[in-house]
């Protein structure tokens, strides 16, 4: 079996090419991938090569596929395995797999599994962890996402507060409480702010800041104030750029402070206002993950002490979070799509991978068994003047308030020539 994949060779230095798998063994499953999104973490992976604690030290002369945030079909099941997949099956899968105490994963350390590929080999340790789960929802996108979903739904999971006099840590988010995402109108804060609205544990208020215009107005979009309301939750989408004294706008809504703060993004500046704006025991999670092992920022250890602050960090979702990711999905609860603004093939998805943070917008979906340029779902409507099928994809998403959804991914499938 022949697949084309996107190689990691070293740092900076990643290769799409066609290649020869190996014969599946019987506790081996091979499957054929329809699509992968592009995530931060691979970029990450991407620019540090052997640097990169998930990536082998031989992957110079064994290069890895790259992707993790994938879904497709089963095509070929060992013998081991043939009660409980079929070819045939739509596929998920959760990439997290902390097998015996390894930080391997699909996408940075597998030289025959991964995303980012038109076939790939689904080895042992996936199937004996849990980690394939046989996927009936419509959409292949949706399957692809929910990982990232699922790191959204667990940083809120593993938020915690208590009670004074009390040891007992109260798990989760605070419902009915208040809280800010900080740097998040990027794709993984659209999709935390899609949770935080519709996970049944909404807050009382919930402020979405950033300094990107754009961003924030798109956001404000797929959020109104006016459905927000509806469930009880005033939203606000607030830009900080050149604000003095970010910390004290913030406050504004939120005079006591907040009961649960996100940082998403690695910097110092965001990471100073969640500590500034935290409420007595507000809970901040460190969403982003630094590069650079060294990062630091001042903490006000008075709140720490005084205000009971807690300062947690988290990385990936679990099997739970995963699953509850697809289920809310499958019921049309949270909508992945809105982290969506991109679509291409996987042609471009090392182009893409490499230049990632310079690429405006959300997240970027790679259909790789297409040959298609990287495109804005925004940019739909201008190449369909020439080009017939983007006017009928203008057409679907305009209707969905333009985003991505089934009937746009079914459509590119059957109208675009694949590989």
């Amino acid at each position: 079996m022949k697949t084309r994949a996107v190689r990691l060779y070293g740092a900076n230095d990643l290769r799409t090419e066609e290649f020869d798998l190996p014969d599946i063994k019987d506790d081996e499953i091979l499957v054929k991938v329809v699509s992968d999104s592009i995530c931060m973490s691979t970029y990450k992976c991407a620019i540090l090569g052997k640097a990169h604690k998930r990536v082998p030290q031989n992957v110079d002369t064994h290069p890895t596929i790259m992707g993790h945030e994938f879904a497709g079909d089963i095509v070929k099941v060992g013998k081991k395995h043939q009660n409980e997949f079929q070819p045939g099956m739509k596929f998920a899968q959760q990439p997290a797999l902390n097998y015996k105490g390894t930080m391997w994963s699909p996408g940075y350390s597998y030289e025959f599994f991964g995303g980012d590929c038109t076939y790939c080999i689904i080895p042992p340790e996936v199937m004996e962890l849990g980690c394939l789960i046989p996927y009936t929802g419509r959409a292949y996108y949706e399957a692809s996402l929910a990982e990232p979903m699922s790191c959204c739904i667990g940083a809120m999971h593993a938020c915690f507060h208590t009670e004074m006099g009390s040891y007992i840590h109260s798990m989760g988010t605070k419902e009915n409480g208040t809280m800010a995402l900080l740097a998040a109108a990027g794709p993984m804060g659209m999709g935390a702010v899609d949770y935080a609205l519709h996970s049944g544990r909404n807050p009382r208020l919930l402020v979405v800041a950033d300094i990107s215009k754009e961003r924030l107005e798109r956001a404000s979009r797929m959020f109104s104030a006016e459905d927000a309301a509806k469930i009880g939750t005033e939203i606000h989408f607030v830009n900080i750029a050149g604000e003095d004294n970010p910390a004290a706008l913030l406050r504004k809504y939120a005079p006591d402070g907040y009961d649960d703060v996100f940082a998403f993004a690695p910097v110092t500046s965001v990471c100073e206002l969640a500590s500034a704006v935290l409420g007595r025991d507000g809970c901040l999670n460190f969403f982003a993950g630094p590069t650079d092992k060294k990062f630091s920022a001042k903490l006000n250890y008075y709140d720490v002490h005084y205000n009971s602050a807690h300062v947690i960090g988290t990385t990936g979702g679990n099997m739970s979070d995963l699953k509850e990711s697809l289920r809310l999905s499958s019921a049309g609860q949270t909508n992945p799509a809105v982290m969506v603004t991109h679509v291409g093939g996987l042609n471009v998805a090392a182009e893409t991978t490499l230049n990632l943070p310079k690429i405006p917008g959300g997240k970027k979906l790679i259909y790789t068994h297409l040959n298609m340029p990287l495109t804005a779902i925004s940019d739909f409507p201008k190449i369909g003047e020439k080009d017939p099928r983007f006017a009928a994809l203008a057409e679907i998403t305009e209707a969905h308030n333009g985003l991505w959804c089934p009937e746009a991914e079914e459509y590119l499938l059957k109208n675009c020539k694949q590989d």
